[in-house]
């Protein structure tokens, strides 16, 4: 491949860092630029609304590689710039300080913004979104003096994240959600009831089916939060966490197409042959599932950077991952791989205790697996994607038996 050529990655995460990381391991020796919208080299983004939020990691701990190694690998980092036009017809981009950069091929990797609370008082001082290091950093400084009243609108992973670590630095907490558990949209009632029971058994206060209507406050800052039914919940400390929404502007006014993210087929390439997108800003291909699917952990931007690297740099690739995530909150670990749609109606089996949250659980559906979670259960989860990769055919009542290896189920699974 000639060393003329540009390519340039937009946005400096880790889906765009490990993007870099497969170009140059597929050989590509051309000129590459990294742009993001911070001014940090790239980081991990789940150490955000965990340990890095907790303070059991250092700053520097999220990095996804040293400032070092972009030179190293002569890789163009340059940081606080936004892309604000994309003209594909002329192979440009035009940054916000009116540079324009000429590219050969171009992966957008611009990632998701937090949701904003919809309501009034979004903007009141002491309220919090958190997706930045600098948001995380700052989210902190509240926390961590303890003592104050703290209430986190929304039952979903980045909420119950926050909660715990919020209580680990003796804050009073409420965790407020609309829907009947938490994490029932992810992981559906019953696997979501085990992390309600978790938050209470740890001094949260758990209110579910509860809509916020307004964040109160004044000018020195928040002072509660009023529910749907009028009552006001009182609060020095607000976390939002409602869900992100991809950042798909610029390809948007690109002409690129868009549904739930940009749209981009199993080798990550766009309709536009020298544009591509990966990470939480793009809906790809999914050969199982056979529709796109657009994916907002960790997992998917760590392995599908890469993939989508590579495929820049040439390489033959057809992204077939099973979806990834885990968890840690309060002295509970969990992972879970599988396919969340095909879940949402499916027989869930434990195999384990749930009381003492150290279990496996999967998710049946026509006789195969096609979900796990492990909590407080470790090494087992290449044995559970294994059990979806095959689509070997289960017995549940085997399954949950403790006594017959989940090894031996693969072999064999009805015995």
């Amino acid at each position: 491949m000639s060393t003329d050529q540009t390519f340039i990655i937009v946005g400096a995460g880790l889906s765009g860092a490990r993007a870099a990381e497969g170009m140059r391991g597929e050989g590509f020796a051309g000129r590459i630029m990294l742009i993001g919208s911070e001014d940090s080299l790239p980081y991990i983004r789940p150490p955000l609304s965990k340990e890095y939020l907790t303070g059991a990691m250092e700053q520097d701990g999220p990095l996804v590689h040293p400032g070092e190694w972009y030179a190293e690998q002569r890789i163009e980092l340059v940081p606080g710039r936004t892309a604000v036009k994309l003209s594909p017809a002329s192979h440009e981009l035009t940054l916000d300080d009116g540079q324009t950069l000429h590219y050969d091929k171009l992966l957008l990797a611009t990632g998701a913004a937090s949701r904003r609370f919809p309501g009034p008082g979004a903007d009141l001082i002491g309220v919090h979104h958190l997706r930045t290091i600098g948001e995380s950093t700052h989210l902190r400084e509240w926390l961590e003096p303890g003592l104050r009243n703290v209430v986190i609108v929304g039952a979903g992973w980045i909420g119950l994240e926050v909660a715990s670590a919020a209580r680990g630095y003796d804050n009073t907490v409420t965790v407020l959600g609309r829907e009947t558990v938490p994490l029932n949209v992810a992981i559906g009632d019953e696997a979501g009831a085990v992390f309600g029971r978790l938050h209470r058994d740890n001094g949260v206060t758990v209110r579910m089916e509860t809509g916020v209507s307004a964040l109160l406050g004044d000018s020195n800052g928040v002072t509660g939060v009023q529910l749907d039914s009028g009552e006001v919940v009182p609060a020095e400390v607000v976390v939002v966490g409602i869900g992100a929404v991809p950042n798909v502007a610029l390809a948007q006014d690109a002409g690129l197409a868009v549904a739930n993210g940009i749209v981009v087929d199993a080798s990550f390439r766009t309709l536009d042959p020298d544009i591509y997108a990966v990470g939480d800003v793009a809906s790809v291909f999914h050969p199982v599932l056979g529709h796109p699917l657009r994916i907002e952990h960790w997992a998917n931007a760590e392995n599908a950077g890469r993939e989508a690297g590579r495929s820049m740099a040439g390489a033959v690739v057809s992204y077939d991952e099973i979806p990834y995530f885990y968890t840690d909150q309060f002295d509970l670990g969990m992972e879970y791989s599988g396919y969340g749609e095909l879940a949402q109606n499916a027989q869930v089996v434990f195999r384990g205790d749930t009381a003492a949250r150290e279990f496996i659980a999967f998710w049946i559906a026509d006789g195969r697996v096609v979900a796990g979670m492990n909590v407080n259960v470790w090494d087992v989860n290449e044995t559970v994607q294994r059990f979806i990769r095959t689509g070997v055919q289960v017995d549940p009542e085997r399954l949950a038996d403790e006594s017959i290896a989940l090894e031996d189920q693969l072999a064999s699974p009805t015995g």
